[in-house]
């Protein structure tokens, strides 16, 4: 079977959105830059190193993996807003949903979350893990039918290979209903140099590959971008400590989840007021979310 397609970090949003469309998923050469790619193996390598493997079967017996990573490096906020990665992401998860409120026809647009972020380390001599979708947490539907809940990066840390535990994907997958079972005959693994990346979305077919080699680990990094009314996967706010998130800009905070968009999903009591938790990194006027939403509760 024919492998994922490749394309230059040269490339479009709309040609990554083409070949996604077709396959489920697409790989982008050279995605990280070289200072990134060096900052994320300084920051994250050790502390790898230093993890114990997993506990079950699903997360791997000789897998290692660490979360909240915004809390470990600063170069994921390279990859969340990457014009390679970002812009394909709000393709998928900003559709539009149109509701009567009253008299009014309102247009809600969800806003793009992080949902998961893990360093995963895939150990010599680890099975692979089973083949499943990424958006199983939000009890999705199949076919979805364009209206995705997840739009996922793994980028390669390490080399992937066939024989390292490259990750297993069943291009076209996405497409299929939920009675359709994944068979492994049918899954190809992503081969690609480190710095490089696989962007999938969460209907996908995909898993962590067998590492058959005697003392090689793959090392990837993983982060999900979720819409915003769906929960996110991680915990963000009890992951990352307000001052962590205070210190990034402000685009990044509200990719974390400090963020209350058109829908209204997640606001916080202000002084009486139905708020956007923003305000409370940045201590200024809160304001309403009503006037903005119709949202107020009655």
């Amino acid at each position: 079977m024919a492998g994922l397609t490749t394309l230059p970090n040269t490339a479009t949003a709309e040609q990554a959105i083409a070949v996604i469309d077709r396959d489920g998923g697409v790989i982008v050469e050279n995605f990280l830059s070289p200072h990134a790619l060096a900052g994320l193996r300084a920051d994250l390598l050790p502390k790898l190193a230093a993890t114990s493997a997993g506990r079950d079967a699903f997360s791997g017996m000789k897998t290692r993996r660490l979360g909240a990573l915004f809390s470990h490096t600063r170069h994921c906020a390279e990859i969340v807003t990457h014009p390679l990665y970002l812009p394909v992401a709000e393709h998928y998860l900003r559709k539009p949903h149109e509701v009567w409120v009253g008299e009014h026809r309102y247009t809600f647009m969800p806003d793009v979350r992080i949902g998961a972020t893990q360093a995963i380390q895939i150990g010599p001599g680890e099975p692979a893990q089973p083949l499943h979708r990424d958006d199983n947490s939000f009890m999705w539907r199949h076919p979805t039918n364009g209206r995705e809940g997840r739009v996922q990066i793994m980028v390669a840390l390490s080399g992937f290979t066939e024989e390292n535990g490259g990750t297993l994907v069943i291009p076209g997958s996405h497409v299929w209903d939920e009675q359709r079972k994944p068979e492994r005959s049918l899954a190809v693994s992503t081969v690609m140099r480190a710095g490089s990346a696989l962007i999938f979305i969460g209907s996908t077919f995909h898993a962590g590959g067998q590492n058959r080699t005697a003392d090689e680990y793959r090392t990837g990094l993983t982060i999900a971008l979720d819409a915003s009314h769906v929960r996110q996967e991680e915990n963000m706010y009890l992951a990352l400590a307000p001052q962590v998130v205070a210190s990034y800009p402000e685009q990044i905070q509200r990719l974390l989840g400090w963020s209350a968009g058109s829908n209204a999903m997640g606001w916080v009591e202000i002084d009486g007021q139905m708020a956007d938790p923003i305000h409370l990194l940045k201590g200024s006027d809160p304001g309403r979310l009503v006037a903005v939403t119709g949202q107020a509760q009655g």
